[in-house]
């Protein structure tokens, strides 16, 4: 049993003093405002709930800065892909679990206490499945349990190269199954998460362009009632590819298809119209977004406001990993649509901090995807973050996640998953060693781009 006390916390009826918190088990097992300090405490400045960063492709963070070199045309997501899947043809499983290990650590610190691992790389290089099926699920596994980032596996069905069925290529070869054996995937990975403290496993159909709709319908049940997670309308060739072959657009054929409920979440979901944007928000899916990555490779504006203005959730991600930063993710999105609209502070309400909305909608937006973390309640996951105010403490409490969201001075001091410290004067226990191990790793890959 762990004892903390913060001055100040972000409870979910907001901002309290002289917060006591009991930790047990994992879960917090009380929260007390108002309450004095005892010897056994921990005691700190600011204490928040720790993120869920609900999109991530472990693996790319071995290509991160290898594909901003502008091409002979125009570079867009595809001239990116093409790169991504050379880098995908090379890593070889102790390299991912290094590569892999070497991120988490860096979400940890960033704050991110769980992650949505959107994980379709399954195969040997040569696109015959490993004697363990999910022997690349084991190194995600292992990964997350040597730097204690909470997992929820989400093994990825992955079947053709475009709408309609189209033969998948070759580049793809690593990601390809069949309902058959994506079953017994995703039974193999549940039975991975099982060992893991708060481990979850859900589904993640690639895309509409890489699943049909029978094979969508098949792999549904294997969810189980737990996440079910999709890339959708993304680029504005997809949404046009989608209407060439159903006549509609994604997000509204899935809308009009699928049973889209509280348990999906509809990554990126950049395109869509009036009425895609309040059917989503009316099915309780949680958008998907990863700012930075979007960015990145050019995708687009989501339309947070009109989302939000409908009642629609969202958590965030980091994605391809280019650039892992909690604070980033969340300035991102709301500069985006600053620009886009040409306003400030667009997605607060009238009186409200911009940076507490951002993050308390990401906060419930990536417990509900990931279905684990949430605020700083009695039942939920331990997770939790102490933000160090130090330069900048003439600031009140209130004010922190605005300062750490838009300007300088507030950085991550210590970090608990599900109850365990593993972050500690803004460093992991484990970084230096497992930096190290990332670094060779990536010289060897080197020698083979």
């Amino acid at each position: 049993m762990t004892f903390l006390f913060a001055e100040s916390a972000l409870l979910p009826t907001g901002w309290h003093s002289m917060v006591r918190i009991r930790v047990q088990d994992g879960l917090i097992a009380s929260v007390e405002s108002g309450a004095a300090p005892q010897p056994e405490d921990e005691r700190h400045a600011v204490l928040v709930p720790g993120l869920g960063n609900l999109h991530s492709h472990a693996f790319q963070r071995g290509m991160a800065g290898l594909a901003e070199v502008r091409g002979p045309g125009d570079d867009s997501f595809w001239s990116w892909r093409k790169i991504m899947y050379g880098f995908a043809l090379a890593i070889a499983p102790d390299q991912l679990e290094a590569v892999a290990a070497q991120l988490y650590v860096e979400m940890l610190e960033a704050g991110y206490t769980r992650v949505g691992e959107f994980h379709y790389l399954h195969h040997d290089v040569d696109g015959r499945p490993y004697a363990r099926l999910a022997e690349l699920a084991e190194r995600i596994a292992a990964a997350s349990a040597e730097t204690g980032l909470a997992l929820t596996l989400l093994p990825v069905f992955y079947a053709h190269a475009g709408f309609g069925g189209r033969e998948p290529q070759p580049a793809q070869r690593r990601f390809i199954t069949s309902p058959d054996l994506y079953a017994r995937l995703v039974s193999d990975c549940r039975g991975i998460t099982q060992a893991l403290p708060g481990g979850k496993t859900g589904v993640a159909p690639h895309s509409l362009r890489a699943v049909t709709p029978d094979e969508l319908k098949a792999i549904l049940p294997l969810s189980e009632q737990g996440p079910i997670h999709i890339h959708i309308a993304e680029q504005v060739q997809e949404v046009e590819d989608c209407v060439a072959w159903s006549g509609q657009r994604p997000v509204d054929w899935l809308l009009g298809h699928m049973p889209v409920n509280d348990r999906w979440t509809l990554i990126h979901a950049t395109h869509m119209t009036e009425k895609e944007t309040a059917g989503m928000a009316a099915a309780k899916a949680v958008a998907g977004l990863c700012p930075v990555t979007e960015a990145n490779l050019g995708d687009g504006v989501f339309p947070a406001n009109r989302f939000l203005g409908a009642g629609g959730r969202f958590g965030v991600g980091s994605d391809s990993n280019v650039f892992v930063s909690l604070p980033e993710e969340l300035r991102q999105l709301e500069y985006s649509q600053r620009l886009f609209h040409r306003s400030r502070n667009v997605i607060a309400a009238p009186g409200q901090s911009t940076g507490e909305r951002l993050f308390r909608e990401a906060v419930a937006g990536g417990a509900q995807s990931l279905q684990g973390g949430g605020p700083i309640a009695m039942g939920n996951d331990a997770d939790l973050v102490s933000l160090d105010l130090s330069a900048c403490d003439h600031l009140p409490a209130s004010a922190s996640l605005d300062q750490w969201i838009f300007a300088r001075g507030v950085s991550v001091d210590c970090v608990w998953a599900r109850g365990v410290k593993r972050v500690k004067q803004g460093r992991h226990a484990a970084r230096d060693a497992i930096a190290s191990r990332f670094r060779a790793v990536m010289r060897s890959l080197a020698e083979k781009m």
